[in-house]
């Protein structure tokens, strides 16, 4: 048997990332897929209003916005994306996210080894 380091998702068929993590009223959602000292990468499905609260990471950290739309705020400024955008918050730097509407995301952090 080998060793896997992406986890929670089938291998060898093709998939929708959307439809790998279900809405849930009142609540953010995630499905963890790969966890380790260099790199997370996570799906989350956000319900409408939900946040995840203004903190920092020490890695840079990449969204990919699946469906619906979010408010990302880093630092001081404020973005608005929508299914198929993409933003890097960068480490160390405070950051935010907001559901303006039901919003799925995939979330991959990169983390130096140093």
């Amino acid at each position: 048997m080998s060793e896997h380091f992406i986890k929670n998702i089938d291998f060898s068929k093709v998939l929708e990332l959307a439809e790998l993590v279900n809405y849930q009223t009142g609540a953010v959602v995630s499905r963890t897929l790969a966890q380790g000292k260099a790199l997370s990468v996570t799906l989350f499905a956000f319900d409408k209003g939900e946040e995840i609260s203004t903190h920092a990471s020490t890695g840079d950290a990449m969204v990919y916005i699946l469906d619906g739309e979010a408010e990302i705020t880093i630092g001081e400024e404020k973005f608005n994306l929508r299914g198929g955008q993409t933003i890097v918050m960068p480490a160390n730097v405070p950051h935010a996210l907001r559901a303006t509407e039901r919003f799925k995301m995939l979330l991959i952090v990169v983390f130096s080894l140093n």
